[in-house]
């Protein structure tokens, strides 16, 4: 069914409720004792640890939102959940990862968020909503509408803010590849050559607050390179804050400069193209040609 600016407006709150829920959940259990399971898929530690913490918040979340499957006529798709490929049929479909950043969790550090998007059939994000239960900060968006910050209006400055330095938010463990010094050697050139100090680092751990992170520290980046391998994030990683990033006029794209292909027929793995967050479009062509110096010469 068509959705109006009027049921996108109302699915946020139902995403917001949600992650709220979810996300008290999730702080209430970090001093329990955290059984960790494993699960196939993914080449990283990162996308095979679940805790049942990951379990129960995704049940909480999927019971919220079963409703307005019905109402609205959606699919619904999370990453604990098995995948159904209603997706490829409905004309929108929630895409859900109930505790993104697991393992920072599981460390009881920050990084770790809720992240819901609704995500129409043929990949544009509608609906993007973060929760950080650690600070208890919500992010939100709804397509045309614009972003929303704890309720409140936002649109990080996305401007050149030369001299300043350019923030490069990395997924944990990047910094030990064996291209990172030629890799953060070309961003830091570039960076300079329009106009930035230098570029600083922020190590994360989601992917969804890592991309936060960049709005967060404007001007900024955040990228993962395609690869041959399984993993490189999921549709449910990227879901929201692509919603988000493209309210705020910022840059969510795969590594070749087209949309991030959210509702892929084939895998729900984004290793394929992988993904680019930026809040410099003029760079966002320029962090592209990254790719063909990854590996040392």
């Amino acid at each position: 069914m068509h959705l109006s600016e009027r049921d996108l407006g109302e699915l946020r709150e139902y995403a917001v409720s949600a992650a709220k829920e979810a996300g008290a959940f999730i702080q209430a259990s970090v001093a329990s004792g955290i059984e960790v399971q494993h699960k196939s898929g993914g080449s990283n530690i990162a996308a095979q640890v679940v805790t049942a913490v990951d379990l129960r918040a995704d049940a909480i979340i999927s019971g919220a939102l079963r409703p307005t499957c019905a109402q609205y006529d959606l699919a619904l798709l999370t990453e604990e959940s098995t995948d159904d490929r209603a997706r490829l049929a409905k004309d929108a479909f929630w895409s859900v990862d109930p505790l993104d950043g697991t393992l920072a969790f599981i460390e009881s550090r920050p990084g770790y968020s809720v992240s819901i998007g609704l995500v129409a059939r043929d990949g544009t994000p509608l609906i993007g909503v973060v929760y950080n239960p650690v600070t208890d900060i919500l992010y939100s968006a709804v397509r045309g509408q614009g972003a929303q910050r704890q309720g409140e209006s936002w649109r990080p400055s996305i401007t050149s803010q030369a001299g300043r330095p350019f923030t490069l938010v990395f997924d944990r463990g990047f910094d030990q590849r064996d291209y990172y010094e030629h890799v953060f050697a070309a961003l830091n050139e570039l960076v300079v050559r329009h106009g930035f100090s230098a570029v600083q680092t922020l190590e994360g751990d989601g992917a969804a607050m890592n991309a936060i992170q960049v709005l967060e520290n404007p001007p900024g980046c955040y990228f993962k390179f395609p690869k041959p391998q399984q993993g490189g994030g999921s549709l449910w990683d990227f879901a929201a804050t692509a919603a988000i990033f493209d309210e705020c006029g910022a840059v969510a794209s795969d590594f070749y400069g087209q949309p991030l292909d959210l509702n892929r027929a084939d895998s729900s793995f984004m290793n394929h193209r992988g993904v680019l967050y930026t809040t410099n479009v003029v760079l966002a062509a320029e962090i592209q040609g990254l790719l063909p110096i990854k590996k040392p010469r």
